[in-house]
C-alpha cells in the first residue's frame, strides 16, 4: 500500500498573487472605504440595514452574511476529513497543538489584550470613549437597562448596546484567541518546510473541535470581558459561519471528487476558488472600514494600539509551541506547523462572529481586521525564523516527512 496517497494536500505549494499581497490589499480597502464613507455615508449603513431583525434588533446583515460565507466555503472543501481519523498516530504533536490552541491562547489572549487595551493604551484609547454595538440577541433588554459595562440606548429607531470603546476591541481580540487557523497555516507550513501531512490533520481537527469550543471559550471570555453574550446568539453564529460552509464544502466535495475526480477537483476547482475567499474577506473590509473611518482619521494610532497586544500574543504562542517541540523531541518538520497551527488566526471566523455579534460597524469587527492587517508579514517573519532555526531540530527523510502526519 502506498502510504503517502493517505496525505493529499489540497492547498497550492506557493502563496498566491492575493495572498502574497494581502497586507498591501488591506492597506488598500482601508483608504478605500474611508473614502467610500466620506463620499457616499449613506451607502454601507443602507446595505447593513438589510438585515434579519429578531426583537427590533439586527441580527444578520444579509450582504455581509454572503460575502462571510464565500470567505469560509473555498476553506472548508479544501479539507480532507477522512485525516482526522488517522490523527490518532499523531498522538504528541496533534495533542500540544490542541492543548496550546484551547488551553492556553484564548486565555493569554485575554490577559495581554485587556492589559494593553485597558491599562497602556487606555489613555490613548480614551477613557470616556464610547461604542454602539448591537443589542444582544435574544436578551430583549429595556432602554436605560444594563448589561455587561454597557447601557441599552436607542439609535435611530433601533435598540442597541453603548459599551466602552477598549471593551469593544478587546471583544474582538477574544474573537481572534480563540480562532485557530484551519486556511492560511497550510501556507504557512509548506513555505517552512514542515510536515504537510501533520499539517491537513490538524486543519480538519481543528475545524471540528472549533465546532464545540469556539461558542464555550468564547461566551466565557466576553462574559469575563464585561461583553456577554447570550448562547443563542453564539450558536446561531457556530451555525452560520462555520457549520454550514463546514457541510457545504464536506458535501460538495464528496460529490464533485465522485462526478469529477480528485484530479480534477484539484487542479481545476481548487484553482478558480482560490481567489474567492480573500475577494469577499476585501469587498467585507471596504464595507467595514466606511463606517469606521471616521475613528481611525480622528485617531489614525488606534490600528497601532490593537496590532501591539495582537503581536505579542502571537510571538508569545510560537515560541511556546516552537520550545515545546523541541522538549517533546519532535523533529523540525512536525515543530514547524505545530508551532504556526497556533500562532496564526482564523482570522475569517473572527470578523464574521463579530460582525454577527456586534455590528459591522463596532470597534471589535475593526479590532479583527488588524488581526489580517498584521497576519501575513508577521507570519512570514516567523517562517524565516523556522528557516533559520532548523538545526535546532532533528530532521527526517522527505518520504517520512509525507507520511508522518499518519504514522506518527
Amino acid at each position: 500500500m502506498n502510504q503517502e496517497s493517505n496525505c493529499p494536500v489540497d492547498e497550492p505549494k506557493q502563496m498566491g498573487f492575493f495572498e502574497r499581497y494581502l497586507t498591501v490589499w488591506v492597506a488598500v480597502c482601508i483608504v478605500i472605504g474611508i473614502a467610500l464613507g466620506k463620499i457616499s455615508p449613506g451607502l454601507s449603513k443602507s446595505l447593513d440595514g438589510m438585515a434579519i431583525y429578531v426583537n427590533d434588533a439586527p441580527v444578520i446583515s444579509i450582504p455581509i452574511a454572503i460575502c462571510l460565507f464565500f470567505m469560509m466555503y473555498p476553506i472548508m472543501v479544501k479539507i480532507d476529513f477522512g485525516e482526522v481519523v488517522r490523527a490518532g498516530k499523531s498522538l504528541r504533536p496533534v495533542g500540544l497543538t490542541l492543548f496550546i490552541n484551547w488551553a492556553i491562547k484564548p486565555f493569554t489572549m485575554y490577559a495581554i489584550a485587556s492589559f494593553f487595551l485597558g491599562t497602556v493604551f487606555l489613555g490613548f484609547i480614551g477613557p470616556d470613549a464610547v461604542d454602539l454595538v448591537k443589542a444582544p440577541l435574544g436578551s430583549n433588554l429595556e432602554l436605560g437597562a444594563t448589561y455587561g459595562a454597557g447601557e441599552v440606548v436607542l439609535v435611530d429607531g433601533v435598540k442597541m448596546l453603548q459599551v466602552p470603546l477598549w471593551r469593544s476591541y478587546l471583544a474582538g481580540c477574544i474573537l481572534l484567541g480563540i480562532a485557530p487557523c484551519t486556511a492560511m497555516v497550510l501556507v504557512w507550513g509548506y513555505l517552512s518546510k514542515g510536515n504537510d501531512g501533520h499539517t491537513l490533520v490538524m486543519v480538519a481537527v481543528n475545524s471540528l473541535t472549533m465546532l464545540v469550543l469556539y461558542g464555550v471559550l468564547g461566551g466565557f471570555l466576553l462574559g469575563v470581558g464585561q461583553l456577554p453574550v447570550p448562547w443563542q446568539a453564539l450558536l446561531l453564529s457556530i451555525l452560520v459561519y462555520v457549520a454550514l460552509p463546514l457541510v457545504a464544502g464536506y458535501l460538495s466535495r464528496r460529490w464533485l471528487i465522485g462526478a469529477k475526480g480528485e484530479q480534477w477537483f484539484r487542479e481545476s476547482f481548487l484553482h478558480y476558488l482560490t481567489p474567492v475567499t480573500i475577494t469577499a474577506l476585501l469587498a467585507t473590509l471596504v464595507l467595514l472600514f466606511s463606517f469606521k473611518g471616521e475613528t481611525i482619521v480622528a485617531n489614525p494610532l488606534t490600528i497601532l494600539w490593537i496590532a501591539i497586544p495582537l503581536t505579542i500574543q502571537t510571538i508569545a504562542i510560537f515560541a511556546l509551541g516552537y520550545v515545546a517541540s523541541k522538549l517533546f523531541g519532535f523533529t523540525y518538520e512536525t515543530a514547524a506547523p505545530t508551532a504556526m497551527i497556533g500562532a496564526s488566526n482564523h482570522f475569517e471566523v473572527a470578523i464574521a462572529t463579530a460582525t454577527m455579534l456586534y455590528g459591522l460597524s463596532s470597534g471589535a469587527a475593526l479590532a479583527t481586521v488588524v488581526g489580517v492587517l498584521i497576519e501575513v508579514p508577521l507570519m512570514l517573519m516567523l517562517v524565516k525564523f523556522c528557516l533559520r532555526t532548523q538545526g535546532w531540530f532533528s530532521t527526517e527523510s522527505p518520504r517520512a516527512a509525507a507520511i508522518q502526519g499518519v504514522n506518527r
